[in-house]
């Protein structure tokens, strides 16, 4: 005798329950979504509407920037101030000298800030604990505190008056150490464990193992330290005596007279100073918002 399996009878109670769920409507995240939006775009203007203004005043005439009432849209557009402003300054020497700072500045800086991060989340040691607090007190001074006793030692150095002055003590930043370190955190420690269990130096487990899992942390500190060392004004200025080898912003700065000011080219040459931060930015983005963080971790 044989028996067979029949199927078991759908209970008509649970069907119809099943069948009366019908999906979410969306309008409750449309709700919610929509005074957000609406708030991150009013900020956007907020903060866009100087940039614009700053740019369409550089193509106003020097007559029309003070003229009231003050408009937004120039009348009668022109690149005058422009070329002006380079022709009077030696921009292309500027923007070669700025560039060389910056480049091994960004290098030097994402290097040291790697190498210090690392040391100070992965190794237990109170001296390495004290180090760090040492670190974050010096972003409890102003930067003009710090000047003299910089100068003093840069000189002594016999780095007056050239590159490895502006570069040298722009290398170490506490903002660098301290976002590596929060990042080298986050890495669990069974990660170094299993390399060292496998034999791997401690130089290999950082080259091969963290310094690619912190490609999203050197870009944005990239992006961060090329943009602070080309806007550096006060201790290029102080280091520097030779009109070749100024920065594009004491380069600025020396178009401004002593007596009257052409706003109209200075505007024309702070715009002109902005378009390789831009390049740089738009190059990058797309590799820091792109980026895993948390790439080849798993718990």
């Amino acid at each position: 005798m044989t028996t067979t399996d029949m199927p078991r009878p759908v209970d008509a109670d649970a069907g119809r329950a099943v069948s009366t769920k019908r999906p979410r409507s969306a309008g409750g995240g449309l709700r919610r979504a929509v005074p957000a939006t609406t708030l991150l775009w009013i900020l956007a203007c907020l903060y866009g509407l100087p940039v614009v203004w700053f740019i369409l005043s550089s193509l106003k005439p020097a007559g029309e920037l003070f003229s009231t009432p003050l408009t937004l849209f120039p009348h009668d557009p022109t690149l005058s101030g422009y070329l002006t402003a380079w022709r009077s300054a030696n921009f292309s020497q500027y923007f070669i000298n700025t560039a060389i700072v910056c480049v091994i500045t960004t290098i030097l800086t994402v290097g040291a800030s790697c190498c210090t991060g690392y040391a100070l989340a992965k190794y237990d040691n109170k001296w390495l604990k004290v180090f760090f607090i040492c670190i974050l007190a010096t972003t409890m001074l102003p930067s003009e505190v710090m000047l003299a006793p910089e100068f003093l030692v840069v000189r002594d150095l016999g780095l007056y008056n050239s590159f490895g002055g502006v570069i040298l003590p722009a290398v170490l930043t506490a903002t660098g150490c301290f976002m590596f370190r929060q990042f080298f955190l986050t890495v669990p420690d069974e990660l170094v464990e299993a390399a060292r269990i496998d034999g791997a130096r401690e130089l290999a487990i950082f080259a091969r193992i963290m310094v690619p899992l912190s490609r999203p942390i050197m870009l944005t500190l990239a992006i961060l330290s090329f943009q602070w060392r080309w806007n550096d004004y006060i201790w290029p200025l102080l280091m520097l005596n030779d009109p070749n080898k100024f920065t594009v912003q004491i380069g600025i700065q020396s178009i401004v007279g002593a007596q009257n000011i052409n706003w109209s080219v200075l505007l024309g040459a702070s715009v002109i100073s902005m378009i390789p931060l831009i390049a740089v930015f738009l190059v990058f983005q797309r590799y820091v918002m792109g980026a895993d963080i948390n790439a080849g971790l798993k718990d």
